[in-house]
């Protein structure tokens, strides 16, 4: 296996699907490992340090939703990508809003969860640490987009997910334009609910306690009453 190849951990109990995740996978060059039991997913996460996971929602012992959770509260910030057969709108928000990148329902395509899969290791491998030091400064407030942290007065330091990264960027290429929820959704989460985008309210509100000094009384990351949000820097 190459030592350079990202590491995948499908956390996944339908061995038919298994097999084929793992079989393709491999032959994309990615080093994989498998987990069948949701009590194995947080320990495997911290010993294998994967570079994305496929997590499906119904695993025996404990469910997707509370691995994703528990993952984000380790602070861990790599992709996720969710599987269900479940297909309901409002879970496919609840994963969202806990921490997931993406989601995908059974049965799908693997020529799309290949794809999707290159998507989220491109974008996350943007802020790698080879790159180019981007740093923004909302007064007192120091983000640094490429190790994905804040930095605050007194030594407070906030640790970034990919996905608040990626919210930060996108509003910054559109400073000091109202951006609407439908936006953020297609141009960030690549996805279109219609009907509710609680999610981009969740993600707001848990990335303006992190970069605002008084997420009461934001500065910079504002709310436009029935418009969206804004990224003011003047």
């Amino acid at each position: 296996m190459d030592d350079k190849a990202k590491k995948i951990l499908i956390v996944e109990d339908e061995p038919s699907l298994v097999f084929t995740l793992k079989d393709t996978l491999e032959a994309e060059n990615y080093d994989v490992k498998v987990v069948t039991d949701g009590s194995d997913a947080v320990d495997t996460v911290t010993e294998y340090d994967p570079d994305l996971m496929i997590l499906d929602l119904m695993l025996p012992n404990v469910s997707g939703y509370d691995i994703c959770k528990k993952v984000r509260e380790l602070k861990y910030s790599f992709p996720i990508i969710m599987l269900t057969a479940r297909d309901q709108e409002i879970d496919k928000v609840t994963g969202l809003n806990i921490g997931a990148d993406d989601y995908m329902t059974k049965p799908f395509g693997v020529k799309e969860l290949l794809a999707r899969i290159k998507a989220r290791l491109r974008r996350a491998n943007a802020y790698s640490k080879s790159g180019p030091t981007e740093v923004l400064k909302l007064g007192e407030v120091k983000i640094d987009l490429v190790d994905s942290k804040v930095y605050k007065p007194n030594d407070v330091v906030e640790e970034l997910s990919t996905r608040e990264v990626e919210i930060i960027e996108y509003l910054l290429s559109n400073a000091n334009r109202p951006i609407s929820r439908d936006d953020l959704l297609q141009k960030v989460w690549r996805y279109e609910f219609s009907t509710n985008t609680r999610t981009v309210d969740v993600h707001i509100s848990k990335l303006r306690a992190k970069i605002e000094l008084n997420p009461d009384d934001p500065k910079y990351l504002v709310t436009l009453h029935g418009v969206g949000y804004m990224l003011r820097l003047n």
